[in-house]
Formats: structure tokens, sequence, C-alpha cells
């Protein structure tokens, strides 16, 4: 038998690898091809711009403006967008809905498709809002309270009777305020639409999580239903079933549907692997893999995209008071349309009470998940006589309806209105002017139109139209790609085609005016909130409460201490944008790497050098994204100030619901999704670069 020569080892191969590159160096050094030739100025003047994809990009479009501006300054000139290149899209708008009107009690799309979905969308709301009128206020109350209190673990633990508690002042306070039966007809609504948004939205997320095919079609769907400011979703919905329930609840569905569609997809997606592997190795198959693994495993996503569903669609209940949804959002819009803030301000409190009680109750039930310490097993014979005995309360309660009386009683009530309008005028008074050094809110609300809005509106009108087409281009080049430029661009020519360019413009300038505002105050607040832990807390649940405030709400205080106007309306919109700028800003700079900051300070860095040469550059990816999200709060608000003297695109869409125009209101809405792409796109940050780019 022959014997194997033996293996060489490690050591003895890495020497003899040296050995020989030693000998081969000078014969590849011979060979070693000639340094590169240094590159050519429009080379040097590419990379010197902003990298070398992004330099090119800019060049190319630079080459294209040398040729295209000097033609349309000779064809169109400079200022507005031209008669000749706009497109009467309002008369044929107004012709569909004419058709509408003549053939929805014969056609058959009515008959036979969108008339029953219309019938079944009343009769549901009809049926719950009948349901909680004969549980009657102690009922409703009753069941309310054990439902938080069961969110909350169902025991004297802080968590649980605090969201009870929570649940007992908010039905309290409604009925304390004389608002019980448009506070039902909200509730009823809101029941219904929640409902269907989280089935709509868990079937969606299902698609998406399980299928990439799926998730890549979906994806763009979301983020454009992510961009249209609420208003948006009202118009077609009003065109085809009309003023009422129906258009309201099918509208609030789509409306709130993406955020458990993303959240469940997420969950899904995020699955531990281990456990997915363990469940296919004991022979589950697909269908039990997802029942018994990916959906337990995706609970928490899902419990939270619930969270965000109920808060989006309590906000869009509200708003569809325009359309005539009725209840609690009827009654802020009917006041805020006499600029009657006393009569406004109680309903507001139970739309935002209402939203503190349903954000709490599930936030409750989504800290039980991550509960640990509360890990000890609960015998089933007490499980169920805590049940039992929840069920118990809610029928004594319900019996105890007609002794008390289904609605509340009127001599329970106190009225709001006339002492908060008396406060309104002191403040009006004494406030709005004559301050001595300051002036006062009205002062500094001309002051901010005559010398901040006007000359920003009258500059983007002046602005040839074509060289805002170009300066768009060109700053969509700079965060992302060909596509998005051509996105863009066509998005921003879609307006003036329209024939809204003026009016955009308008809108336009009040959407930067306040993300200007936010972004400047919401940086300030969130740096100091991450590097000073008493501000942070101190600030938390105050923005807790901002984020759970319907949009309309924020139009109230304004109104009362800037009266009707355009600066009313950007406030309301930094107030309603300013929470997610400050929490994104504090998690981004908070999340930078302790180690660079940590060399900073070794190296002598004082604190303001820490903050400007390590943490804002390592945070600007959630810096982007905070101005992203500041420009789509933003423009959702400035959109609804038309209903408070903001004007532009916000007016026409209100017009057009109010006085049946929907001609001018469906254009004005597509304007305003275009305005939200075109916004959108150029604050969205590069996700990826190519790898020729810097």
């Amino acid at each position: 038998m022959t014997a194997l020569a033996p293996t060489p080892s490690t050591a003895t191969k890495q020497q003899t690898k040296q050995q020989t590159e030693q000998q081969t160096a000078p014969a590849e050094a011979g060979r070693r091809k000639k340094p590169p030739a240094p590159p050519g100025a429009l080379r040097r003047l590419a990379g010197r711009v902003g990298g070398r994809t992004t330099g090119w990009k800019l060049l190319a479009l630079a080459a294209v403006a040398i040729v295209a501006v000097p033609v349309a300054a000779s064809l169109w000139g400079s200022g507005s967008w031209p008669a000749a290149l706009t497109y009467d899209v309002r008369a044929p708008l107004e012709r569909l809905d004419a058709w509408i009107v003549d053939n929805r009690d014969s056609h058959w799309l009515f008959l036979y498709f969108l008339l029953h979905i219309s019938n079944n969308t009343q009769y549901a709301v009809d049926g719950v809002f009948a349901f909680l009128d004969g549980l009657g206020w102690v009922g409703v109350t009753a069941a309310a309270v054990v439902v938080a209190w069961y969110a909350g673990g169902a025991n004297l633990g802080r968590r649980a009777l605090r969201t009870a508690a929570t649940a007992l002042a908010t039905f309290a306070v409604i009925g304390l305020l004389g608002l019980w039966e448009p506070a039902m007809e909200t509730l009823a609504l809101m029941v219904v639409a929640v409902a269907a948004s989280a089935v709509l939205g868990v079937l969606l997320g299902l698609a998406a999580g399980l299928s990439d095919r799926c998730e890549k079609l979906l994806r763009p769907v979301f983020d454009t239903m992510q961009v249209m400011p609420a208003f948006a979703y009202l118009l077609p919905f009003v065109l085809l079933f009309g003023i009422g329930t129906p258009s309201a609840l099918i509208a609030t569905v789509i409306y709130a549907a993406p955020p458990m569609a993303r959240l469940t997809s997420l969950g899904l997606r995020e699955a531990d692997p281990a456990a997915l592997e363990a469940a296919t190795s004991l022979g589950a198959n697909p269908w039990q893999r997802l029942w018994t693994a990916r959906l337990p495993l995706a609970r928490r996503q899902m419990l939270l995209g619930l969270n965000q569903t109920i808060m989006m669609c309590l906000s869009m209940v509200v708003l569809a008071s325009v359309i005539g949804a009725g209840g609690l959002g009827d009654e802020v819009f009917t006041a805020l349309s006499r600029v009657d803030v006393g009569q406004a301000l109680g309903p507001g409190i139970a739309i935002v009470l209402l939203a503190i009680w349903l954000d709490r109750t599930t936030a409750a039930a989504g800290a039980r998940l991550d509960d640990t310490s509360s890990s000890v097993p609960v015998s089933p014979l007490r499980a169920w006589s805590t049940r039992l005995g929840s069920l118990a309360v809610v029928a004594a309660a319900v019996a105890a309806g007609p002794v008390v009386g289904r609605d509340w009683p009127g001599s329970w009530t106190v009225s709001v209105s006339t002492p908060v309008n008396t406060a309104v005028t002191w403040v009006t008074e004494n406030l709005g002017s004559g301050i001595p050094v300051v002036g006062g809110t009205l002062i500094w609300s001309e002051n901010f139109a005559n010398w901040v809005l006007n000359p920003l509106r009258a500059g983007l009108q002046g602005t040839p139209w074509w060289l805002l087409l170009l300066v768009v281009a060109a700053l969509a080049l700079l965060v992302g790609t060909w596509r998005t430029a051509l996105t863009v661009t066509a998005a921003l020519a879609a307006i003036g085609a329209m024939g809204l360019w003026p009016s955009s413009l308008n809108t336009l300038s009040q959407v930067l005016a306040a993300l200007v505002v936010t972004l400047l105050l919401g940086f300030a607040i969130g740096v100091v909130a991450a590097r000073v832990a008493w501000v942070d807390r101190a600030i938390r649940p105050v923005l807790d409460v901002m984020q759970t405030m319907p949009q309309f709400i924020y139009l109230i205080p304004v109104v009362a201490l800037f009266n009707a106007s355009r600066t009313a309306a950007i406030i309301a919109a930094v107030v309603y944008a300013l929470p997610a700028v400050i929490r994104i800003t504090v998690q981004g700079v908070r999340q930078i790497d302790p180690g660079a900051l940590e060399a900073a300070r070794s190296m002598g860095a004082s604190p303001l050098q820490q903050l400007w040469q390590v943490q804002l550059p390592l945070a600007r990816p959630a810096l982007l994204l905070a101005v992203n999200q500041g420009v789509v709060l933003v423009l959702a608000i400035v959109v609804i100030g038309g209903l408070v003297g903001g004007g532009a695109l916000g007016y026409d869409v209100v017009y057009g619901l109010q006085k049946s125009e929907l001609g001018v209101g469906l254009t004005a809405g597509a304007a305003i999704v275009c305005l939200g792409v075109v916004l959108d796109r150029i604050t969205q940050p590069a996700t990826a670069r190519k790898p020729g780019g810097r």
C-alpha cells in the first residue's frame, strides 16, 4: 500500500505563499499598468457637483435646460401657466356628475352593485346606533369601562384601573357637555369603520406579507395613499354615493386601512425564522404555519396597526361631517363655519376624549403583550369568573337603563359655550392687539401674512412656470433617480394643465412657510429632548395627547387666538406636524453610534462640537425622514385650513363639497394629490445609491 503524502500545515502554506509573492513581486511590478490619466474637466465637475451619479444627472439636466429654457422663454415668456397648455377638466367631470345623478336610480351599476353597498353600510351604522341607544347611557358607559379594564389586564393593577378610569371620565364628560346623542352617532360610525378597515387591512397585509409580487404591487399604492390629504378621499365617493353616511364610511375605510395592512405585512415578514423552521419540521403545512406561527408572532405589529387604524378612523369620521356624516364632527364644523369657538369647544373636547380613550385602551392591550413581569399563569376558573363578572356588570347596567333613562339626563349637563366665548372676546380685545412691545396675536398674524406669506406667494406665482418645473426636477434628481424627476415634473405639470396653477402655488406657499416653522421648532426641541432627559420626560405626555387629537380639532384654539386667516391654518398645521418631527429627531439623535460620540469626547470636542460634527451628521437619515413626515402632515392641515380662511385649493374642495360643484372640488382634490406627490418625492431620502455614486 502506498503511503499518502502528509498535508502541509497552515503555517507552511502561508510561508510558501509569502515567498512566492516576494519572488514574483518585481515581475508583477514590471507588468503593472500605468496609472489612469487624471479625469477631464467635465468629469471633475460632475464629481464636484454631488458624486459621479448625481453629478452626471444634473449635468444632463443642465444641458437640457440650456436648450429648453430659451425656447420656453421665447414661446411663453414668464409668469403663470399659459392658457394654451390647459385642458378643461371640470366640464367632463360636471357631465359625469350630471349623468350619475340622472341614472342613480335606474342604471344597473347602481341598482345591482353600488346601491347595495350604500344600503348595507347605512344599515350597519343604523344597527350599531340602535344597539348603543338600546344600551342606554348607563349601559354604554359600563361596557366601555369593562372593555378598557379588560384591555388593561382585568385586575386591580395600576394599568387596568387607569384605563378603566379614562373610559369612565370620557363618557361622563361627554354626558355633562350635553353631547351624548352626537357622540353615539360618531361611535356607531367608528365601530363599523374600524371593523371594516381592520378586515380589509388584514387581508391586504396577508397578501403583501406572504407574496413578494403583491408587496411590490401594493407598496406604491400605499405610498400614494399616505401622501393624499384626508379631504381628497371624500370627493370621489361623494360623486358615486352622494352626500351622507355611505360616502363618509367608505372614504374612512379606504383612508384607514393602509396602516393595518402595512404593519400586518411587516409583522409577517419579520417573524422569527427559527419558529417557522420549527413549525415546518413538525410537519405543519403553509396554512398551519400561518395560523400557529406567523400570525401569533405578528400580533404586536398588528395591534399597533389597529391602534393607528382607530386613530385614523376617528380623524376621518370627524372630518367627514363636511359631507353629512353627522355626529360630533358636524357640531364642530357648524360652529367653525360661524366662527363660534365656544360652540365648537364642547364637541372638540368630546372628540379628544374619545381619541384618548381609544388610544389608551389599545395601547394597554399592546402593553400586556410586552409585559413580562406578570408571567404567572391565570387559572381557567379565575379567567371565566372575570369574564362572567364583567358580563354581569354590563347586564346590570343595561337593565338599569329603563329606570334611569336611556338618554343622559338634561339636568346633569353644563354649557361651556357662553363662558368660552366670553374668554375669546377678552383674548381678542386684550391679547389680539395693543400689548406693549410684542403687539398681540392679531398683529403677529397680520405681520406674518404681510412679511412672509404674501412675498412667498408672489415669488412663486411670479416665477416662470418652466423654471419651477426645472427646479423641481433638479431637486428630485438630488434625492432620487430619473424616474423620480419625471414623476414630480409630470405631477406639477398636471396641476398647470388643469388650470389650477395660481391657487396651487398659493397652497404651496402656505405649506413651505408652515414647514420651515415646523422644522425649526421640531429640530430644536428634538435635539434638546434627546440631550436632556427631563425635557424628554416633560414633553412626552404632551406629544402623546397631541398625536391622538384628530385634525379638525387643531383649528379651534388657533381661530380663537388668530381669527380666521391663512396664519391660523398655518399655525394649526405647525402644531399638528410638530409631534412627529420632534419624536423622529429625538430617536435619530439618540440612536447614533456611541463609539463615534465617545471618540469625539476623547478628542476634547465640546458639547456643541459633538452636536454639529457628530450627532447631527450621523442622524441625517432620521432628520430627512422628519422633513418628509412634516411635509405630508403640514399639507393635510393646510388643506383643511380652507375652512378657516386658508383659501386656495382647500377652499375649492370645501366649496365643491358644500355646493355640489364636484367639477370644482374634484379638480382641486386632484391638484392637492399632485402637490402631495411632488412634495413627498423630493423630500424622500434616497434609500440606495448605485455603486458608482458617492
